[in-house]
């Protein structure tokens, strides 16, 4: 059974920072692909950050510069580091992952930022 838990977030001023953390297990952790997806109210569910099994990191344009994309294979865990964080990145943070073409999701994190 694939499990996903996220963590980490919670109400922070504009310009701070938060760490999500997503803890999995039901996966060989080592050689997926993670993602971290985020949606706001009334908006559709969109890419925010990949990693994939051999560290390589891509990332939406709006969060570049200012969120970081990682992985700790030891712990079965990938984190989402957000730094400068804007009223805009206000939305539920979803972990993601997919096992034999299925795609699975974590119950989501949510990351309010005040202005």
């Amino acid at each position: 059974q694939v499990v996903l838990v996220e963590s980490g977030g919670g109400l922070v001023q504009a310009g701070g920072s938060l760490r999500l953390s997503c803890a999995t297990s039901g996966i060989t952790f080592s050689i997926n692909d993670m993602g971290w997806y985020r949606q706001a109210p009334g908006k559709q569910r969109e890419l925010v950050a990949t990693i994939t099994s051999g560290g390589g990191t891509n990332y939406a344009d709006s969060v570049k510069g200012r969120f970081t994309i990682s992985r700790d294979n030891a712990k079965n865990t990938v984190y989402l580091q957000m730094n400068s964080l804007k009223p805009e990145d206000t939305a539920v943070y979803y972990c993601n992952t997919n096992k034999r073409g299925r795609p699975y999701w974590g119950q989501g994190t949510q990351v309010t930022v005040s202005s």
